[in-house]
């Protein structure tokens, strides 16, 4: 099978990750809606829903992409940072923030999640929708946000995931293998960009496999969730009162 050109392994993953984001911001959303039926909209409410955000805290949404989990934390009194390392995707998000109300504690930069400007212990809760998976090291990136949270603060991680039902998780593949680059081609020109996505999860970790690492990272009480058979995962954890 061909190579996905988006997916690189070692020192040359951020320079491709960057390029393939440049290639999307445009169409992000929409393509989004189309691949998931719309239902991306309600994984991420259900995550900001398991944050349990209160008025004030300080929050990290970390590879923030187009803003969706951002505007939804800002839009229950928190204060959030959203941090990207694609320029392309952070202008949308500026865009859409523009006609957005209740947003006044919310700014969005440009950041390496692997190198973070923020002191320690900055936030009390940190979100990534849908970058942990795009990493260079999975482990780094939970190393470094669990130094810029606070003791007992919490996680929350969203991405694709690996149904334990053979059946479903070959039905899930195989949508990911066919319609999902077809999107790509008709909507970016590149079919690529979007089999990127079954490239990159085929190499991610199962489920207690990111759980592990969070708990070696500096992360307790480590939980996860599937939503809608498994094809999306839901990881939380609470910060450990000592880094490990």
């Amino acid at each position: 099978m061909r190579a996905n050109r988006y997916y690189v392994e070692g020192e040359g993953r951020a320079g491709a990750v960057q390029d393939l984001f440049a290639a999307v911001a445009g169409r992000y959303d929409l393509i989004n809606d189309l691949q998931s039926f719309g239902l991306h909209r309600w994984w991420k409410r259900r995550l900001v829903g398991m944050a349990g955000i209160r008025g004030g805290e300080r929050v990290l949404d970390l590879c923030c992409g187009t803003g969706d989990i951002a505007f939804a934390l800002a839009s229950r009194g928190a204060q959030v940072t959203g941090v990207d390392f694609s320029e392309p995707m952070l202008a949308v998000a500026r865009r859409r923030g523009g006609g957005k109300r209740g947003c006044a504690g919310l700014v969005f930069e440009q950041g390496d999640a692997l190198g973070l400007r923020f002191e320690d212990a900055t936030f009390d809760a940190v979100t990534i929708g849908y970058g942990l998976r795009n990493l260079r090291s999975y482990e780094a990136g939970l190393v470094e946000v669990a130094r810029v949270t606070r003791a007992g603060g919490r996680l929350l991680v969203l991405d694709f995931g690996k149904p334990s039902n053979p059946l479903w998780r070959w039905l899930y593949f195989l949508h990911l293998r066919t319609v999902v680059p077809v999107l790509g081609r008709m909507l970016c020109g590149d079919a690529d960009t979007h089999g990127y996505i079954l490239e990159s999860l085929q190499r991610y970790p199962e489920a207690s496999g990111i759980g592990e690492l969070m708990a070696g990272a500096g992360w307790r009480d480590v939980k996860w969730c599937g939503l809608l058979g498994g094809v999306m995962t839901i990881h939380t954890g609470v910060r450990c009162q000592r880094a490990i």
